[in-house]
């Protein structure tokens, strides 16, 4: 309601031309309610044209205003001795107006300009003799432009009484049809109007299809939905299928949709609320067993239980390592049931239950078994092993923690669970790092701390309960770390320290100069980037800085300083399992004094050597040696000293990332993936940090183990040095070898490695993982791709790549160096996809020609998944000033703004040429995605 006069008990003080025309009197309505009316009746006069009009009346976005008069009005019959003058109707009016300034001789009192609605006439006259009945007329007037209105009434010999006036609007309230939620939507300009309104899914619900909206007509009721959303996996519908309740504990729904939630099945268990999955102890499980059919006449029967890993080939397996464990015991069962355990994650098992009796070690026969083959799945996280108070005051405390020594995955976040001790009431918080601050405590108070780790398979264990105390009101601990000792100690301390370091930086420079005329070395030196002084502002005191193993006069000297050298007796080769650029790679044990034996990968080189060979082979490890993150291949040692020379390194079960994809194509989850290429941006962070640029980010050079965790490698040189026709990855380029597919442009034009260029690589890993392992623009030539990338083509989304991630790879291309993100906004933002799921589920689709299709960067993601409306699409193409005339003229969605022409802007107002040339070529890139048509074959 806009003006409603039913209620009004004051004096309405209309404006009344002339003033002997309309009078305000005061009544009674039927429910004898006091009320305030308007009335005329001048019949005995001839030439009559009273005028009457309302206060300002403020629009409020309205196009359609609709009008209720309740009136009486005399019958011209019932009154004697009158001229024929007389009137049974009168006329209403309207006048726009963006202010409140209408007088009392403006506007003129005639039609135009007052704006005439319609002539009133009454269903129902009465006479002197019968009382007066009250007639209701609703008229509606449109559409409306400016900020307000006023209503006028005009009288042209009638003898009637104005009873109330109400003015008011129609609107679609808002509503859930479908899963979605549509907004309060206003009426159209006309009665017959449709005005659509966008919808969205409801929490915890997702689009089937799209778009969604519905239309509000006339008379302000929804109709013709389109589109609709459903529940989410987890989640099931609810309160008269306008909510999505999570499943309870101990139930799941694996997949969208409108059914319930599902109970777990026998021996499994949800973790969570809104499971998509139930789990059941991935590295853990049971076996059970039948007697053999032939037990030799004897009652003696024992069964043994042999564990063997294996690798994903199944060509080679092992004995399990020492710490599986086997309940009641492994061997001598007389029970035909076992319970395993500890087993690792993503590995595959093969267990063979052999029979035996009192005379099976007599035979010459082996004894009977039957074997099962097991591969374990996502496992939670084991417990946090140890905690550490780093400060403490009052009434807070700051604690740290060792990650789990077997995370079996990517840790999304920390469970932090303390409370005082002998009170019992925990109190927990969550942590995305392993530290966290606890507020609001108590002085001088004992408590209780536990931590647990989550990944995408649940919480682990909690740590064991660890006491801590605050100090006393006002008191202060605080333990420092190395790294904090330039903040508290002396100016003068802190002044020698940066002294020292400058003189270091120096030292290593001028190594470096001095080398630079050695012209074997000169390419490498490129790679590794020139030497910065802190005013450069790459080097800041505290950081750990990469230093270039070439800037030695003796390269056997970096060797010294950043490798280990390891005993070859130490050292046992099982297997060779590939070949490298200077010999063989192979899978062996590596027992060092006082720790516990374990496998690792060796690179060996092959006999015959150069002393160049040695130094360029032994370089990687110079280079590895320097490096110590969860996301980098770890360096154990060499062996220098012995035949053949060594690199050891940790030993990854599942080899590269890109035959590891190809091996399992389609058997991981998105999340699983975002936590694989997660990792290679957390040590692509590490190295850009430490000013290090690798140049060979490819999928090829990312490791896997057991845990699905992945550690960048190959830090060696040998690409650079000799070309090898037979592969085309690397290309020859301006004196050196790139592999183009994975090589921004700036580099291969330039010779212009930076970590930006890295990250360039990086979004092509991107796509290597979501397409499990497919070659980079398939087999293009090598001058197409180079091509195709100078003409702004991208690679297109992989089938079921998440639009956010597919933008993420494209935002890792732009062609300025400077516009990309940086490794640690890279984490960051797989960071938030990680916990936010439902983010990764709107996929992006490209219909192409065919599989060597590109993607113009251009039209970069769809239209009505990038922006939420109308008006956002028009900030983004800089023609925010029209988004008025947009929404004025109904164009509202991205449907009908699809199949606007030029003569369309020219209606809406959109007058200059360049503004009209702009938007439509925005909105032909629009249609170009809605009907996916992209043809741009290459």
């Amino acid at each position: 309601t806009l003006m409603d006069t039913k209620w009004v008990t004051s004096e309405l003080a209309w404006t009344t031309h002339p003033e002997t025309g309309w009078e305000e009197v005061s009544g009674y309505d039927e429910a004898m309610n006091p009320i305030r009316t308007y009335q005329v009746c001048n019949v005995r006069e001839a030439n009559q044209n009273n005028w009457l009009r309302t206060k300002f009346i403020q629009r409020q976005d309205v196009q359609r205003v609709y009008v209720e008069l309740k009136f009486t009005v005399r019958d011209c019959n019932s009154i004697p001795n009158i001229p024929g003058s007389c009137k049974e109707t009168f006329n209403l009016f309207y006048y726009e107006s963006d202010t409140d300034s209408a007088s009392a001789n403006s506007p003129f009192w005639m039609e135009n300009p007052y704006i005439k609605v319609d002539t009133i006439a009454p269903d129902e006259s009465f006479s002197k003799l019968e009382s007066g009945r009250v007639n209701t007329k609703v008229r509606s007037f449109g559409p409306l432009s400016k900020n307000g209105f006023y209503l006028a009434f005009q009288d042209l010999g009638a003898c009637m009484s104005l009873i109330s006036v109400r003015a008011f609007y129609k609107k679609c309230s808002n509503t859930i049809a479908g899963f979605a939620i549509f907004p309060e939507t206003l009426t159209g300009a006309e009665p017959t109007s449709l005005v659509i309104a966008p919808g969205t899914c409801i929490p915890n619900a997702v689009e089937v299809s799209v778009p969604l909206k519905l239309y509000c007509n006339g008379d302000g009721e929804w109709m013709v939905p389109v589109g609709a959303c459903t529940c989410a996996a987890g989640y099931e519908p609810t309160m008269k299928d306008t909510q999505c309740q999570a499943c309870g504990p101990g139930t799941f729904k694996s997949k969208q949709g409108e059914g319930p939630c599902s109970p777990c099945p026998p021996n499994s268990r949800t973790t969570s609320g809104a499971a998509m999955v139930c789990t059941s102890v991935e590295t853990s499980l049971g076996l059970e067993w039948s007697e053999p059919q032939d037990t030799g006449g004897r009652d003696d029967l024992l069964y043994n239980v042999i564990c063997k890993k294996c690798s994903v080939e199944r060509r080679l397996c092992t004995r399990c390592d020492d710490n599986v464990e086997f309940v009641p015991r492994q061997l001598g069962l007389t029970e035909r049931r076992i319970y395993i355990s500890n087993l690792m994650a993503h590995t595959q098992y093969t267990f063979e239950i052999q029979a035996v009796n009192g005379i099976s070690n007599k035979s010459p026969y082996a004894p009977h078994f039957a074997s099962v083959n097991i591969t374990t799945n996502q496992a939670a996280p084991s417990a946090v092993p140890t905690m550490h108070l780093h400060s403490s005051t009052g009434n807070s405390m700051t604690l740290s923690w060792t990650p789990p020594e077997r995370p079996n995955g990517i840790i999304l976040d920390y469970e932090i669970k303390y409370s005082e001790k002998n009170d019992g009431i925990a109190n927990t918080v969550t942590s995305q790092k392993n530290s966290v601050r606890l507020d609001g405590l108590k002085a001088n108070a004992r408590y209780m701390v536990q931590v647990r780790a989550r990944t995408v398979a649940g919480y682990g264990r909690y740590s064991l309960p660890t006491e801590f105390q605050t100090t006393a009101e006002g008191g202060r601990y605080q333990h420092w770390t190395f790294q904090e000792l330039p903040l508290i100690v002396g100016s003068a301390t802190a002044g020698l320290v940066f002294v020292i370091v400058v003189v270091v930086i120096a030292i290593v420079c001028f190594r470096k100069q001095r080398n630079n005329t050695d012209p074997e070395y000169t390419e490498k030196l490129q790679q590794y980037g020139e030497c910065e002084s802190p005013a450069n502002g790459l080097f800041t005191p505290g950081m750990k800085v990469y230093i270039d193993p070439f800037t030695y006069e003796d390269p056997n000297e970096a060797v010294r300083e950043f490798a280990k050298e390891i005993d070859i007796s130490c050292v046992k080769i099982e297997e060779v399992i590939g070949a490298g650029e200077f010999g063989e790679v192979c899978r062996g044990r590596l027992k060092l004094p006082g720790r516990r034996e374990i496998f690792v990968a060796i690179k060996t080189l092959k006999v015959g050597y150069t002393e160049r060979q040695r130094r360029d082979f032994l370089s990687e490890a110079s280079i590895m040696g320097q490096f110590d993150h969860p996301n980098i291949i770890h360096l154990e040692g060499v062996v220098t000293k012995s035949r053949p020379v060594m690199i050891i390194t940790e030993f990854m079960e599942n080899c590269a990332l890109d035959s590891f994809l190809r091996l399992n194509d389609g058997q991981f989850t998105v999340i699983q993936l975002v936590g694989m290429m997660r990792g290679i941006a957390a040590g692509m962070k590490y190295l850009s940090e430490m000013n290090y640029v690798h140049r060979d980010l490819a999928a090829r050079n990312i490791l896997v183990n057991s845990n699905l965790v992945c550690k960048v490698s190959d830090f060696g040189l040998s690409r650079f040095l000799e070309d090898d026709p037979a592969d085309p990855t690397y290309t020859s380029s301006l004196g050196g070898k790139i592999p183009i597919r994975w090589t921004a442009p700036e580099a291969i034009a330039y010779r212009k490695f930076t970590s930006a260029s890295d990250v360039w690589s990086y979004g092509i890993v991107m796509w290597e993982v979501m397409s499990y392992g497919e070659r980079p623009y398939w087999d293009m030539s090598n001058q197409d791709v180079i091509n195709a990338v100078e003409q702004d083509y991208r690679l297109p989304p992989p089938m079921d790549c998440p639009t956010a991630l597919h933008q993420l790879m494209l935002d890792c291309w732009v062609r300025d160096r400077n516009l990309r993100p940086k490794f640690a906004q890279i984490v960051n933002t797989l960071d938030k996809l990680i916990r936010n799921a439902a983010s990764l589920k709107v996929i992006a689709s490209v219909q192409s020609g065919s599989v060597t299709s590109l993607f113009p960067l251009h039209l970069s993601i769809p239209y009505y998944t990038t922006f939420t409306t109308v008006g956002d699409w028009l900030d983004a193409i800089k023609m925010g000033r029209y988004k008025e005339n947009f929404v004025n003229a109904g164009f509202a969605s991205f449907d009908l703004v699809a199949q606007m022409t030029a003569e369309d802007l020219l209606r809406i107002g959109v007058t200059l040429a360049g503004h009209q040339k702009k938007i439509l070529s925005s909105i032909q890139d629009m249609r170009l995605q809605m009907n996916q048509t992209l043809p741009v074959q290459v």
